[in-house]
């Protein structure tokens, strides 16, 4: 999916260029939250 989605922005506008990088910065910064969020909850432990 990923790959297919990287070549068809290869043929692409210069529009459709920056909406699918915005897309894999949206990504990245959803699982980088996620993440964070995961290891702040270890470290509180359990209620």
């Amino acid at each position: 999916m990923i790959g297919e989605l990287i070549s068809d922005m290869a043929h692409s506008t210069g529009q459709g260029m920056i909406g699918v990088s915005l897309i894999f910065i949206y990504l990245a910064w959803i699982i980088s939250v996620a993440l964070i969020r995961i290891q702040q909850g270890k470290k509180e432990g359990h209620h």
